[in-house]
């Protein structure tokens, strides 16, 4: 592949996915790493073939019908595309990639350690050490809810859906699962399929959050939902901050219809409903699903291979407009 196509990077990728850009394209860094918008990401595509890029960089309809017309393609560092207009794209002529499969592993790991910490009471036991307000063991000291014998909801059974059931059968766990259609009996596990995402609410005694941001998925966990889930239940969210309402979950937090919670997304992220900073039964982590060197840079590669297969004159496996 010649390396004369010019390509567009518009984040401090990993020092290997950074170095393999170079070697492969004529590139255009963001050595400052700020998050590229609206117009400075239109006028810095100028003269470029592809753009590289992650979540942060909004390609709405107005920024893909502005770009340069030398763009061609779209990379995108991230299994999420909702950042992406992808009608618009595709109404463009623009090949548009994401990133699925390679970081399954690593969400699921950290999805698994929220559902633990939650319902351990992790952020509160951790919290007490560290402000010295441990006077020692008791009988009844930070109770939490254990998972063994207990269902595990998972909703949306994708990838890391399947892996999230997978630590769960190891923990004791009887798998349920709402998707938008059943899995095949290899891959479901003996994993209970509820043919509607209401019907799983009411066995959820630990419910994992694992489905894609739609706009018909906006807030879905809310008021209604979360009376329909069992007493003590324990929720967590490694997907998308918007697929939960914030308001509903934190008035459940408060009054103990919830019994806790694990968030390693938010809705507006970087910025989040202040108040879970207030709740000793909330885990907070600042979206480190995929954050493991390993992962991050697979998924660089794998963006990068979804731009060589294109530029090679190939359909990238990852083609998602």
């Amino acid at each position: 592949m010649p390396k004369n196509i010019r390509l567009l990077v518009t984040r401090q990728f990993p020092a290997d996915v950074l170095a393999r850009c170079e070697r492969d394209y004529t590139c255009t860094f963001n050595p400052e790493d700020t998050n590229w918008i609206g117009d400075e990401l239109i006028g810095r595509a100028a003269d470029h073939d592809a753009i590289f890029f992650s979540s942060g960089n909004k390609f709405t309809a107005d920024v893909i019908a502005a770009l340069p017309k030398s763009i061609k393609a779209l990379s995108t560092f991230s299994v999420g595309h909702e950042h992406i207009d992808l009608t618009a794209a595709t109404e463009r002529g623009l090949m548009v990639m994401n990133t699925p499969g390679v970081l399954n592993e690593a969400t699921a790991d950290i999805a698994f350690m929220l559902l633990l910490s939650a319902s351990r009471r992790a952020s509160e036991a951790n919290r007490m050490v560290r402000n010295g307000d441990w006077v020692g063991w008791t009988p009844t000291q930070m109770l939490g809810v254990g998972m063994q014998g207990k269902r595990l909801a998972i909703l949306g059974m994708g990838g890391i859906g399947r892996e999230v059931a997978k630590r769960g059968r190891a923990f004791g766990m009887t798998i349920h699962y709402h998707n938008r259609s059943a899995l095949p009996d290899n891959d479901a596990k003996g994993a209970i399929y509820h043919k509607s995402a209401d019907e799983l609410m009411k066995v959820a005694d630990f419910l994992s959050i694992n489905c894609p941001m739609t706009p018909e998925m906006m807030k879905f966990l809310n008021e209604d939902r979360i009376a329909l889930l069992p007493p003590n239940a324990i929720i967590v969210n490694t997907a998308r901050g918007g697929l939960i309402d914030d308001e509903a979950l934190i008035a459940a937090l408060k009054s103990g219809r919830v019994f806790a919670a694990g968030l390693d997304v938010f809705d507006g992220e970087p910025n989040l409903h202040p108040e879970y900073c207030d709740l000793n039964n909330v885990v907070l982590l600042p979206h480190v699903g995929s954050a493991t060197v390993e992962t991050r840079n697979a998924m660089g590669f794998t963006a990068l291979d979804n731009l060589d297969a294109f530029f090679d004159g190939k359909i990238p496996i990852n083609r998602i407009s």
